[in-house]
């Protein structure tokens, strides 16, 4: 099944010309043409951008983006480097979940003693 850049943009909440910036930058060189130029999502190209959303949404700078997929387009040869490349980015979510936790131990605190206060003050 093919979608439109519409019906991929509505799918994945994002808008179209996230979708076209996206491409010019190079992160879609797996994607098909109509005859009048526009571009079509197939069911591979969906689960592809599903990994460089995934990537975009964790941090990763667009230009590590790109060369994840240039090295993914080149084949097999290039697996130990991409494997590298998620592994680093593993342990840079990792780190983020452990800030992320640590700021909701302090909201978690800052809302206890404002409870506190609001008992104490009525």
């Amino acid at each position: 099944m093919n979608y439109t850049i519409g019906q991929v943009a509505k799918i994945n909440h994002l808008s179209i010309s996230q979708l076209r910036y996206y491409d010019n930058q190079g992160l879609f060189p797996f994607l098909k043409r109509t005859e009048k130029g526009d571009r079509v999502f197939n069911e591979d190209a969906l689960k592809f951008l599903e990994i460089i959303l995934c990537l975009k949404n964790t941090g990763m700078p667009i230009k590590d983006i790109k060369q994840f997929v240039d090295w993914s387009m080149d084949g097999n040869d290039t697996i130990p480097q991409r494997l590298e490349m998620m592994k680093q980015q593993e342990i840079n979510v990792l780190q983020q979940i452990r800030d992320t936790e640590e700021n909701l131990i302090k909201i978690q605190q800052k809302i206890a003693r404002l409870e506190q206060e609001m008992k104490e003050n009525h």
